[in-house]
């Protein structure tokens, strides 16, 4: 499954945009100054930047007249749409289950307009609607396919540490190097864990390991 890449899984999800104007604001520029609002006031996302999960997660507005022409021709569209694209960590029921928990009606705010969009609550209509207009990545590198967010954070603290104590131990005895490194290994004892394949979340995840398993062993 190409959107699955070691613990991350990738999504892409394109919606159109009801191209009726609600009194004299067409919906996308309304749409684009809640995108701005939303920026200058983050804490209207405050349960999505608490999301540990997620290494990014990215709302783009292409209007009707912005499409590429890859050969295809010019495109005549009816209306504009709205990309949301994210990487994360677990599996997509995990994801759409925090989303919706985390920031319900940030959901909703950031849809806002969007073409038969059924908000966030109750789950399971939001999860039809995501996955009726969700497109398949077809190419997905993971530079780090072992390791979640989390484990990556973790591993810039060990080095930091090593790097502190390589800095000191020139101008330390051996006792107070000593100590220092138990300190240290206190401080992140917590960050010393195992990277590696995350446990088997559906028949797809284990098909689409094994796939790449030759990939990961030939370019270690």
């Amino acid at each position: 499954m190409s959107n699955i890449a070691g613990k991350a899984y990738a999504m892409n999800v394109v919606t159109p945009i009801n191209p009726k104007t609600l009194g004299l604001i067409p919906t996308t520029w309304l749409k684009i100054l809640i995108f701005r609002f939303s920026r200058a006031v983050p804490s209207n996302l405050g349960g999505l930047l608490g999301l540990s999960i997620i290494h990014f997660a990215r709302w783009v507005i292409i209007k009707r007249d912005q499409w590429p022409d890859l050969g295809q021709g010019k495109q005549q569209l009816e209306h504009d749409y709205m990309l949301f694209y994210s990487n994360f960590n677990g599996t997509w029921d995990q994801y759409i289950d925090a989303f919706s928990d985390g920031i319900p009606s940030g959901l909703d705010l950031l849809w806002f307009g969007s073409t038969k969009y059924p908000n966030s609550i109750p789950i399971s209509p939001f999860k039809k609607y995501i996955l009726h207009n969700q497109f398949d990545t077809n190419y997905y590198y993971n530079a780090t396919p072992g390791s979640a967010q989390r484990d990556i954070k973790r591993s810039l603290r060990v080095l930091s540490a090593v790097r502190e104590l390589a800095d000191n131990h020139g101008s330390m005895d051996p006792a107070a190097f000593a100590a220092a490194y138990r300190r240290q290994l206190v401080e992140v004892q917590n960050c010393l864990g195992s990277p590696g394949i995350a446990p088997v979340a559906s028949r797809a995840t284990e098909i689409a390991d094994i796939n790449r398993q030759h990939f990961i062993e030939s370019n270690p």
